[in-house]
């Protein structure tokens, strides 16, 4: 009864977890669209935004398999944290040197169409950025929910252990019991018979 309390109530934080990591999914392949779009093959600042993407849908990735094993738990926050942070820095570039980003990119396009798919790209990882911190955090609650449901299945079948054991004690001294009853009643008979045997065998020498 109480791992199914759990695990109801772990239910609802895992399906929004999965649609968390669906969306991140998601905004992780929409960001490399503007880095391949302003040059490609893309110079080495965009390779590090494109680096910052992967990173990011490995995490997603890793998020679902986290999620249907319950396996991976410390990949996934690693993977999270290094993409979090490559994002906030990636940000940071984007936003507060907007001018120098655009020259190490050395896109081949328009100006203005540069400028719209660098300040695309800076809007998108901001939303996959602040995307991750709330996975961040409801992978740790929904964790720390698996932990419960774990831990209270685990007493729950050493309480069922112990009971079984003391059932099976029990019953083993019940059977003792009956074994020592059913002993000392052929002990009993035993005595009756020879105590009549023996009698007999006295009454006929004394009337002999």
């Amino acid at each position: 009864m109480a791992s199914s309390k759990l695990r109801s109530s772990c239910s609802f934080p895992n399906l929004v977890l999965s649609c968390l990591n669906f969306t991140l999914f998601i905004l992780s392949s929409a960001s490399l669209a503007p880095i391949i779009l302003l040059r490609m093959p893309p110079t080495s600042m965009g390779m590090a935004f494109l680096m910052v993407s992967c990173v990011s849908l490995l995490s997603s990735f890793v998020g679902f398999y986290s999620q249907l094993t319950h396996f991976c738990f410390i990949t996934h926050m690693s993977l999270l944290l290094g993409s979090a942070i490559g994002q906030l820095l990636s940000i940071l570039a984007l936003f507060t040197k907007e001018q120098s980003s655009l020259s190490l990119l050395k896109s081949t396009r328009d100006p203005k169409e540069a400028k719209l798919l660098v300040r695309l790209e800076c809007g998108v990882l901001m939303a996959m950025f602040l995307m991750q911190l709330v996975v961040l955090v409801l992978s740790c609650a929904v964790h720390s929910c698996w932990l419960r449901e774990y831990e209270g299945l685990e007493a729950e079948r050493e309480a069922m252990a112990r009971k079984r054991s003391r059932r099976i004690a029990k019953v083993q001294e019940e059977s003792m019991a009956n074994v020592a009853k059913i002993s000392d009643v052929k002990a009993k008979e035993l005595d009756d018979k020879m105590k009549s045997k023996y009698g007999q065998w006295v009454k006929t020498d004394f009337e002999g």
